[in-house]
């Protein structure tokens, strides 16, 4: 499957996911979809996005890493079931958009945790959210960039 319509699909599911352990699985399961993103990209992105691709795969590692691995189905992970990236871009920007979200959605679960366990995991995995959302938007940027110079080139070619 493509990597939007993965993102997609998290981004549904993490938005109706109800109570701690489900949502804490959905945030989960978009750490490991950036984890894979950044990989691929990392393998078979542009050049210029491979130090950051890398960023991001180590990030969204560590992301996942801080939370308790939910029991998942068989099938059920959905960075698995990356086939390809499609168009980096719009990947990202989606990418973006979900890693945002998560983080929202680990402030709201760290804000109400009654013990110090799930606060400090919730609190560790916004931190890899943020950052991992940063490398994401570096990764835009260079790519703004070097559509801007390839307009550039094509202009003065």
């Amino acid at each position: 499957m493509d990597a939007v319509r993965l993102i997609l699909t998290s981004r549904r599911a993490l938005a109706s996911s109800d109570g701690v352990p489900e949502t804490l699985t959905e945030v989960w399961q978009a750490q490991a979809l950036a984890q894979a993103i950044g990989s691929r990209l990392a393998v078979t992105g542009p050049p210029e996005l491979r130090g950051e691709a890398l960023g991001l795969t180590e990030l969204a590692g560590r992301g996942c890493g801080v939370l308790d691995e939910p029991r998942l189905a068989v099938g059920a992970l959905r960075a698995a079931q990356l086939t390809e990236l499609g168009d980096a871009r719009q990947a990202l920007l989606w990418l973006g958009n979900l890693l945002g979200e998560a983080g929202m959605a680990l402030v709201g679960i760290a804000s109400a945790a009654r013990d110090e366990t799930t606060y400090w995991q919730c609190m560790e995995s916004i931190d890899a959210a943020d950052e991992s959302r940063d490398r994401v938007l570096e990764m835009l940027r260079k790519l703004a960039a070097r559509e801007a110079a390839g307009g550039a080139e094509r202009v003065a070619g």
